[in-house]
């Protein structure tokens, strides 16, 4: 709701201010030989930005799996945020893409942050979690979106068995833990920009990757769509 909206419950009644609704978005730190990652980039642009009636509450995600996890549970319990849209690089792939799912299985060759490499290993610890989560997106709403911004960019199957996937999935399972299921919560990949390509050593094939200000517009799009309909 617009900052400041007032309204009255009964003849007589003093007025208060409506809740505003917040969308989370949380992006991640530098993680293997990147000096940079494009999703903390955009998402420390838009902080504070009101996006339909939601304003955006951005957050720092470590690449660390447990950590991670910690610190989304303690966003959306604190935030009780309206939706939630998650972000991360996706090194190599040359548009941003939206996820359909999560799996609780992490397997992964590049050690994260903590110097930790997990194969075959579940996302939660939970035995009673299920296998998977679908994102509760409007994800062709999201697509249709960048693509009358002018931004290529589509639905993705698969969000990997890295950090990206853990903190999906716990997101999704947190909330319908805490009964709000409802909340529109996902993920969104976004690829190298600038900084990330050019680090890459000489020998290596060169990586697809879009100015930052396009990676930052990306998830621009997708939260107002998000919010339009949280």
């Amino acid at each position: 709701m617009e900052a400041g909206r007032q309204w009255t419950c009964r003849a007589g009644a003093a007025p208060y201010p409506l809740p505003m609704p917040t969308l989370l978005l949380t992006g991640f730190e530098p993680f293997h030989t990147h000096p940079v990652n494009p999703s903390a980039q955009a998402a420390e642009a838009l902080d504070g930005l009101m996006v339909g009636r939601a304003r955006i509450q951005s957050a720092l995600l470590p690449v660390e799996p447990q950590a991670a996890a910690d610190t989304l549970r303690a966003l959306l319990d604190r935030q009780q945020p309206d939706a939630v849209l998650l972000t991360g690089l996706a090194a190599g792939r040359p548009q941003v893409t939206v996820e359909r799912v999560a799996l609780n299985v992490m397997d992964f060759r590049i050690p994260d942050n903590a110097g930790q490499v997990y194969r075959g290993h579940p996302a939660h610890a939970d035995a009673s979690a299920p296998a998977a989560y679908l994102s509760t997106l409007p994800l062709r709403a999201v697509v249709a979106g960048w693509r009358a911004a002018g931004i290529p960019g589509e639905i993705s199957n698969t969000a990997g068995l890295y950090v990206c996937n853990v903190v999906m999935y716990h997101a999704l399972h947190h909330l319908a833990q805490t009964g709000r299921a409802p909340v529109p919560c996902g993920f969104l990949h976004v690829p190298a920009n600038a900084g990330v390509a050019l680090a890459l050593p000489e020998d290596r094939p060169a990586l697809p990757y879009l100015p930052q200000t396009e990676i930052t517009r990306a998830v621009q799009v997708a939260a107002e769509v998000v919010a339009a309909g949280a």
